[in-house]
Order: structure tokens, then C-alpha cells, then sequence
């Protein structure tokens, strides 16, 4: 189990109401945000060792999208910035150097989310242990 402090990190009504209207189909559309995410993290990191604003803005799109669509605000609002940021960059010509904290909190941001949303996800979470073939109560 992770850190109850992480808790936040995910709205959990957002994540629950996502869940229902997928249904079926909602683990594997979480899959996907966590392929997406990884490509869009690793794409954010070498953009920005990279020096290219311009190859920044996608990912960082994307990433915040996905993110809402799961209640991850946090997450999304990380890429949020840094998607604002490149763009602004992209309209002044100027490199943004100001969200390097924020593309270095990205991937251990994006890894704790990821790990709280498929905890959450599966199915054996949602069960209530049992003590000697009765739950546990």
C-alpha cells in the first residue's frame, strides 16, 4: 500500500465516476494513459535536455488531458504549466528555463500517480479480506 499522503494526488470521485462510464473498457483505457504518460514524460525530459520548447507542447497536452480524465489534477496541472510555458516560449522565442523544477517533478509525480491509480484499479483491492471463510469485519 502507498503512503496515505499520496491520497491526494488523485480526486477519487472523478476516478470513481470514470470508472463507471468505462466500464468494461476502463482498465484497458488506464493501460493506455500509462503508455501514453511514459512516452509523454520521456518526451517532456528530452525536449527539455534538448533545448526544444517546441517539442514540449504535445506531450504535455496530452499528458494533462489524460490526467483529468483520471482525477490526477496534480499531475495535470504539472503538465499544464509546462505545456503554458512551451507555448509561451514558442510565441517570445525564448527557451522557458523557469519549469525545469516542474519537468524534474514530472516523472516521480507521474510514477506515484500511476501506482495509486492501478492500486486502486484492481479488482482484489476492492475486496475486503477474509478470516477463516467469513470477512473480516
Amino acid at each position: 500500500m502507498l503512503d496515505e499522503r499520496t491520497d491526494d494526488l488523485v480526486d477519487w470521485s472523478t476516478f470513481a465516476s470514470v470508472r463507471a462510464e468505462l466500464g468494461a473498457n476502463f482498465v484497458r483505457i488506464l493501460g493506455y494513459f500509462r503508455e501514453d504518460g511514459e512516452k509523454s514524460v520521456a518526451k517532456i525530459e528530452a525536449a527539455m535536455h534538448g533545448r526544444d520548447v517546441a517539442a514540449m507542447i504535445i506531450p504535455a497536452h496530452t499528458l494533462k488531458s489524460e490526467a483529468r480524465q483520471f482525477g490526477a489534477e496534480p499531475l495535470a496541472q504539472i503538465a499544464e504549466e509546462i505545456e503554458t510555458s512551451a507555448r509561451h516560449a514558442v510565441e517570445i522565442r525564448l527557451f522557458p528555463d523557469e519549469i525545469l523544477p516542474q519537468v524534474a517533478q514530472l516523472r516521480p509525480l507521474y510514477r506515484t500517480t500511476m501506482a495509486l491509480l492501478e492500486e486502486r484499479a484492481n479488482p482484489l483491492v476492492q475486496r475486503r479480506p477474509t478470516a477463516f471463510g467469513r470477512r473480516a469485519g
